[in-house]
This record gives structure tokens, sequence and C-alpha cells, in this order.
């Protein structure tokens, strides 16, 4: 058995496959009729967000090529474009997401670790209002495509888990559901907290945790759960995505403890919820992975490398690598 492992972790791949490219980089334009918000979302994409968002693939074959051996692989999630903003229900973004991950384990088989993201179970478009968190996403994620709601991994001292963070932030994401849907929706939750709830149990006093989790948002729902919150002391690091670039969870941060706001599209309201109880992200010492293509601002993609001692003699220790754009 090895004395330390060498874990990769990459996130927010956003893979488009043939089908995905063929939609266009303004796919996300089509669903907007007022040209000043039109005006006002491309100038976001072109400069501050992504410019060509389906023009991303080689970042992930860049990453192949970089990263070397490793003994684990963790993906942190949306491993599509979601074009369709209907996860992998819509069959090219499932081409995407399979594509993606057949790269990842043709390279590393069962090493890799994968963490479902919200772009892979479809989420409501930025401005448009198009799109939901459809159920046939999730079964097609799980049964079709390999994705495991929870997992646990043990390395030494060390318990790695990911979790599912749009199941656990339900609340947050219901008005992205189609309303017969919701019933189910809950069973999920439910079970999927339960697992949880006896992982964080069975944790030995001696066990350290790395948490993989998509979005932070769900952070402050397990803050709530009282299994997870005896052992926060054991939690190491939580690792998330989502946010693209630490500029964004740096104000995410500065803005923790904001009110919600309403009247400003769903979107908006979606955000400042999240934001109202991120101040319970603390507790988790998150780290965040950025997107492999950062933002257009920034230009700050790429991945981490986890050195980590099986004994736990000493913290994981950390090294971001950057993806030149």
């Amino acid at each position: 058995m090895p004395r330390t492992y060498t874990i990769a972790i990459l996130s927010d791949i956003h893979y488009a496959g043939a089908a995905e490219q063929a939609r266009g980089n303004s796919y996300e334009l089509s669903g907007i009729r007022n040209p000043l918000l039109r005006t006002a979302l491309k100038t976001y994409r072109n400069f501050v967000w992504v410019r060509n968002p389906l023009n991303q693939n080689h970042l992930l074959d860049e990453f192949l090529q970089e990263v070397g051996s490793a003994d684990y692989v963790i993906g942190l999630g949306d491993y599509t474009c979601d074009s369709a903003f209907l996860g992998v229900s819509d069959e090219a973004a499932c081409q995407s997401v399979r594509e993606c991950l057949d790269k990842l384990r043709q390279r590393f088989g069962g090493r890799v670790l994968a963490v479902i993201g919200d772009h892979d179970l479809g989420k409501v478009s930025l401005l448009g209002d198009r799109g939901e968190m459809r159920l046939a996403s999730w079964r097609r994620a799980t049964e079709g495509l390999g994705l495991q709601p929870f997992w646990r991994l043990d390395l030494g001292n060390y318990a790695l888990m990911g979790v599912a963070s749009s199941l656990i932030a339900y609340s947050i994401f219901e008005p992205d559901m189609l309303p017969e849907e919701r019933p189910a929706w809950q069973s999920l939750r439910a079970e999927h907290l339960n697992e949880i709830r006896r992982a964080f149990n069975a944790l030995k006093p001696n066990q350290r945790v790395l948490l993989f989790c998509h979005d932070p948002t769900a952070l402050s729902f397990l803050w709530r759960e009282e299994a997870v919150r005896n052992k926060l002391p054991q939690i190491e690091q939580t690792i998330v995505g989502h946010l693209h670039s630490n500029l964004i969870l740096w104000k995410s941060r500065l803005l923790a403890g904001m009110p919600r706001i309403s009247f400003l599209g769903h979107s908006v309201k979606r955000f400042s919820t999240a934001l109202r109880d991120a101040r319970h992200w603390r507790p988790f010492k998150v780290r965040l992975c950025p997107a492999l293509a950062g933002i257009e601002l920034l230009k700050d993609g790429g991945y981490y490398t986890a050195s980590l001692d099986r004994e736990a003699r000493q913290p994981v220790r950390f090294q971001f690598h950057r993806l030149p754009r």
C-alpha cells in the first residue's frame, strides 16, 4: 500500500460533443427577446465569463496530457455545456458527458470518481427562463452514465466523500423542477441525506475528511444536519466547483448574509437565497477548484493535484496547475 497518494481534481469541464457544438455559441441568446438583455448577456459572456463555451474540449485533452500519473482523479461536476438547459435528458448533452467521462475513464479506469453538477441535471437559463431540472436527467446520469450520488473512498486515515449538491439544496432548485416531479426529488433527497448521515456517523475519531461537492450552496444545508455538524472538526477541506473562479468565491464570501432579492428574476433570487446562508460555508474549510477554462476576465482556469499522506501526519498538500488559454 502506498504511503502517499496523488489525486488530480478538475471541475466544470463543460465538454461539448458534436451535437452540442452544432447549436453554436449563441445558444443562450436564442431564448431572450429583449435586445438590451441580449446585448448585456453577450457582453458578459465575451468579457467576463466564457466567450466560446462550446469550444473548450481541448482543455480536457491538455489536462490528460499534463497530469501524468495519478492514483485517483476526481471530477467535480458539470461535464456538459447543457445547451438545452435540460441536463443529460437532452441527447446532445448526454453525448457530451459520455465522451467526457469516457476520456477520463479510458485513461484512469475505475480510479475516476465523479460528483454530479447542476448542469448535468438541467437548470433554468440565466436570463431566458428556459429549461428545467429533469428527473430523466437524474436517472440517465446515475443509471446510464455511472455517476454516483454519494461515494466514499477510504485511504488510510482519510475518508474522501462525494455528494450531490443539487439534491441537498433541494429548496433552492425546487423552482427549476416540474411540479409533478417534485415528490420524487424529495424522496431522492431524503435517501441521499440518510446515506450522508450514516457515513458521518461511521467516521472513526482519528479519520480526516475531504469532502467533494459541486455547488457550495449545499453546505449550509449540510451544516443543519447534526451528524455532519458534529464531525465538522474532522473535515480538513471541502473542495467545490461551480463558481469557476476564485474571484467569484471571494465575492460570495463578501456577500454572505445578504437578504434574498425576489424582484429581479429567477436567477438573482436563487443566487441571493444561496448567499443569505453562505456564512455557514466557513466551518467546511472551502477550497475552490476553478473551471478548466476559468473565466474570460482573468483566464485563471486549471486543475489541482493533491498529495495525501495516508497516515494523516500532515495536511493534504494542494498544488494548482494553470492551463493557458
